[in-house]
């Protein structure tokens, strides 16, 4: 899904996974909730939504234990947290 429609939704779909809501209440801002949304959410793409949260947080280590759990990649600091955001939304987020 183009990200910029999906931070437009007015309020999470009820089918949205944890991992999926995640990333749409970071995309309103609201990054307790986005958390709250992942906490406990064992799968690869929550461990990765999770990892990403950590990284805005600016919690390296605490990012890089949920990269290591979802099987990816810590990113480069040149990364801009909003390409990632973005990336994520495109490989989660399904019509």
């Amino acid at each position: 899904m183009d990200a910029t429609r999906f931070r437009e939704i007015a309020t999470p779909a009820v089918h949205w996974n944890s991992a999926v809501r995640a990333l749409w209440y970071d995309g309103q801002g609201d990054w307790t909730t986005a958390h709250d949304q992942v906490q406990d959410d064992n799968s690869a793409d929550g461990a990765w939504v999770h990892a990403y949260l950590h990284r805005v947080e600016g919690d390296q280590f605490n990012a890089s234990y949920w990269y290591r759990r979802a099987g990816r990649t810590l990113p480069a600091k040149t990364l801009a947290l909003r390409d990632e955001w973005t990336h994520l939304v495109q490989a989660l987020v399904k019509e």
